[in-house]
């Protein structure tokens, strides 16, 4: 077993807002003897991106707060304390290190463009004595246990599953023990309301479809009662694709998009419902979806900003167009589709969209409106309450025809309706509300 160092590790929290299963948090406890975490409200998340949207708008905002309260509350059963700032990470960090004389810094590796911007920032404000310990602990199936590198990420989908089912295993998960030789420090440190970060309280609206709060906790409960108590899970594949209500879908994104559940958590409690009740394709399906969030992944690995490009990574010529007018309308739920209506309504209300809306009114942005669909990404990070830069960009780029779709296809949003809402109980249900 490794000897404990004298000095302090620091573990700078972003996407992994979690304790259980993190291997971040893991490796600072096995490394030192004490251990100090910190998580910052970056004010440029809260700023307007070039196309006028706010970053993170306040359902978002809302859940982040909600799931730092949560993270400050399962640290301290560890005796780790959480610093928390409305700050930029390489001013906050830079503090944090001075005053406690730390030089190791733990953290998630992230390597999209504004992540990698901001980590050499922070490492740029610092002695070069100071050691960053990165670990990719976002995937289901690590980088290291794939057999191929980035650069060999097939094209398609399908060929990417085939492979990794056959060549690689998921990872246990990880324990995290309590901290016997930890530091008390001054925290002083308060997490911001949504005043703080410049948004009006509000409730959930009664017909969300995501009724549920932040934290590693709320994400242990839902899998919980979506597994083991209502044994949902064993009919996800039929359902999936449902529109109105919690139960339709598992509804884990929002928690792993910001880290407080794991993937290997999720896949590992599959694997215990099938051992205790049974397998079929639905418990298949759910793993199939995690499958495809870590291509994602992989696929910005490869391509790198090329996925925040309008070429995409085909970099393919399209006309595109930039109609203010015509972008408003579709924000606002106005188009000559009902169905995208109600779809961009919800989401304006809610900060949530099913899967199936996601997909049409993308579709229909891109494909029928002929709109920059770069645009219509940039809102959906800004609205999203599970909004994963990966997936967001990999999916636009995927129906917009630069992306990892070799058929290009376009939905048919008409023949979309008549299946998926032929009743039309989920048009009614929010075409009747009013936008303000």
């Amino acid at each position: 077993m490794q000897e404990k160092q004298n000095n302090i590790g620091l573990v700078w929290f972003r996407n992994d807002l979690r304790v259980e299963d993190n291997t971040v948090l893991n490796q600072a406890i096995k490394n030192h003897k004490h251990v100090i975490a910190v998580y910052c409200f970056d004010p440029r998340h809260f700023e307007m991106d070039k196309f006028g949207f706010k970053k993170t708008e306040q359902f978002r905002a809302k859940f982040l707060i909600e799931t730092i309260h949560d993270l400050k509350k399962n640290l301290k059963a560890l005796n780790i304390d959480l610093l928390v700032y409305i700050e930029k990470p390489e001013i906050a960090i830079k503090a944090i290190i001075e005053t406690f004389n730390i030089n190791s810094v733990y953290l998630q590796k992230e390597w999209t463009t504004e992540e990698s911007s901001v980590f050499q920032n922070v490492k740029s404000a610092l002695s070069h004595t100071i050691l960053f310990k990165g670990y990719f602990d976002q995937f289901l199936f690590h980088p290291k246990d794939i057999d191929m590198s980035f650069s060999e990420i097939p094209k398609v989908f399908t060929n990417f599953r085939k492979h990794i089912e056959k060549q690689s295993k998921v990872r246990f998960s990880v324990e995290n023990n309590e901290i016997k030789n930890n530091i008390s420090s001054e925290n002083n440190t308060q997490i911001p309301t949504l005043k703080d970060l410049g948004f009006e309280d509000f409730e959930a609206h009664p017909n969300t479809a995501f009724p549920f709060k932040g934290g590693e906790t709320n994400a242990i409960e839902r899998l919980q009662h979506y597994f083991f108590e209502t044994k949902k899970l064993g009919f996800y594949k039929k359902t999936r694709n449902g529109l109105i209500g919690k139960d339709y879908s598992s509804k884990f994104s929002p928690w792993l998009a910001n880290g407080s559940i794991s993937a290997r958590t999720i896949y590992w409690q599959v694997k215990q419902f099938e051992k205790e009740h049974y397998k079929n394709q639905s418990t298949y399906w759910l793993i199939f979806e995690l499958i495809w969030r870590d291509y994602f992944k992989y696929i910005s690995l490869k391509h790198g900003s090329n996925i925040f490009k309008i070429g995409g990574i085909l970099q393919k010529d399209y006309e595109w167009k930039n109609d203010k007018n015509v972008i408003q309308k579709w924000i606002n739920g106005e188009t000559k589709s009902a169905f995208v209506n109600a779809n961009m309504i919800e989401l304006k209300k809610t900060g949530w969209m099913s899967n199936r809306g996601r997909q049409n009114v993308a579709s229909y942005f891109a494909k029928d409106l002929k709109l920059d669909w770069r645009i219509g990404a940039a809102y959906f990070e800004s609205m999203l309450i599970d909004y994963d830069v990966h997936s967001n960009y990999g999916n636009w780029l995927y129906v917009s025809g630069v992306g990892n779709d070799p058929r290009d296809r376009k939905f048919n949003v008409n023949l979309q309706t008549e299946r998926y809402d032929s009743s039309g109980k989920f048009q009614n249900l929010w075409l009747q509300e009013t936008l303000f």
